[in-house]
């Protein structure tokens, strides 16, 4: 698999609320805290050509069709499958289960879509798992494909990860002793981080911009970060809105939380808001234009949606807003993604915000996911989300700050936040 590819954690008790997944967030929370999880709408289907039990009757099922693409070298497909069986110098290492399985990778990450992933039955089973919040510990980081490498989309505010130095955009070499390689699929290098509360993991990284790798030691913990949090910085007075992930329970203790939160800041009776976005993976889009409601007035268009026709839906404020004259700044970074840059592009183009930080993640797809009777999953991106101007949220057309400001590793070290600094400022003036 190639390319940026991130998911969001589910659970198949919503899938009646919605026809697709009605989160756009980025997948694979490693402390897998069932909280934490990306519960979305989900549907179900089962294949229903051959009676395919398992992936060898599916091979022999292949191999008896008759109707065979134009341009399908079939014979070309098998005689390769037949000299790998026959000739590969470890005949103990020939595994027709996983050369069925990687030919159907093969076929889907052909697509270099993100969002579009085969998982084999092993992989479907430990994504299920995670719904379900059967794993409650661990670094608190979500990764995400890069041009064929493993990355760090985010590191979880308060998480050991974070704690560690683990930022944005750094591409996992190594954990522990185990080199990452191309064929390594982002559930086998989470099974390889993922621990007990108080046990340690190495994690090896390049990071952008630097030439020698480095080693960051992490103590795995229990992960407890609040969906959002309000604060006050006290020099200022100007409270700040940490939102941390688009998702709770399901989606309606989202929205809850959402109301008490704003309700909290209404009585302070203040009239300047930051919105920190940043290291936000997502979660559930109509969560992202939930919020985004907030601050503007009826009939604004929020977001779109596109399908394969190219039909577009559009999402527009259908609730009058507690925050309309609030004075407002998003931060957002790189490992802003799905829903945040849906709610800092609505608030953005609709010139009802500043965004202050740095270029966002660009993910901007919803997918279905099929269930087949062998235990394999597909998740299929199914939908396009489109910004209030038409444009496709992608990681060539992301989220521009209009004010670009650096977070830099020295900022970091020092404890300093640029980016915060910069927001109070807009505000004060």
């Amino acid at each position: 698999m190639k390319k940026d590819i991130d998911y969001s954690t589910l659970s198949s008790k919503d899938h009646k609320e919605s026809k697709f997944f009605r989160y756009v967030g980025v997948v694979l929370l490693i402390f897998c805290l069932s909280v934490l999880s990306f519960v979305g709408g989900r549907i179900f289907e089962q294949y229903e050509g051959d009676s395919v039990r398992g992936p060898l009757d599916a091979i022999s099922g292949f191999r008896r069709s008759a109707e065979v693409k134009e341009g399908f070298n079939e014979d070309l497909f098998w005689s390769v499958w037949n000299t790998i069986e026959n000739k590969y110098v470890d005949e103990e290492a020939v595994d027709e289960e996983k050369m069925f399985y990687g030919a159907v990778k093969g076929v889907v990450s052909s697509l270099e879509d993100p969002g579009t992933v085969f998982l084999d039955p092993e992989e479907s089973e430990l994504f299920e798992k995670q719904s379900r919040g059967e794993y409650f510990e661990g670094i608190g980081a979500e990764l995400g494909y890069s041009e064929g490498s493993i990355i760090v989309i985010a590191p979880i505010a308060g998480s050991p990860a974070k704690e560690a130095g683990v930022q944005a955009r750094d591409t996992i070499v190594k954990v522990d002793d185990v080199r990452i390689k191309q064929s390594h699929s982002i559930y086998e290098v989470v099974d390889k981080i993922r621990g007990e509360a108080g046990t340690e993991v190495i994690l090896t990284v390049m990071r952008e911009g630097e030439s020698e790798l480095r080693d960051i030691e992490i103590t795995r913990g229990e992960i407890t970060v609040p969906s959002m949090e309000l604060v006050k910085d006290d020099d200022s007075g100007i409270h700040i809105l940490d939102v941390s992930r688009f998702t709770e329970s399901n989606i309606q203790v989202w929205n809850s939380v959402w109301d008490s939160t704003i309700e909290e800041f209404l009585e302070t009776g203040k009239n300047e808001l930051i919105i920190d976005l940043r290291g936000n993976p997502g979660g559930f889009f109509d969560s992202g234009v939930y919020a985004a409601e907030e601050f503007l007035p009826r009939e604004t268009v929020i977001a779109k949606q596109e399908d394969r026709q190219s039909n577009v839906k559009e999402y527009t404020v259908t609730r009058e807003g507690n925050l309309l004259d609030t004075e407002v700044v998003v931060l957002v970074d790189r490992g802003s993604a799905s829903a945040s840059e849906i709610f800092a592009g609505a608030l953005q183009q609709n010139e009802r915000a500043i965004i202050v930080g740095e270029s966002t993640y660009g993910k901007g797809t919803a997918q279905d996911m099929i269930d087949f009777r062998d235990g394999s999953s597909l998740h299929l991106t199914v939908i396009k989300w489109l910004l209030p101007d038409g444009s496709w949220l992608k990681s060539d057309n992301v989220i521009e700050p209009d004010k670009e400001v650096e977070f830099t590793q020295e900022d970091f070290k020092e404890g300093d936040d640029p980016q915060l600094e910069k927001a109070l400022d807009l505000l004060r003036d």
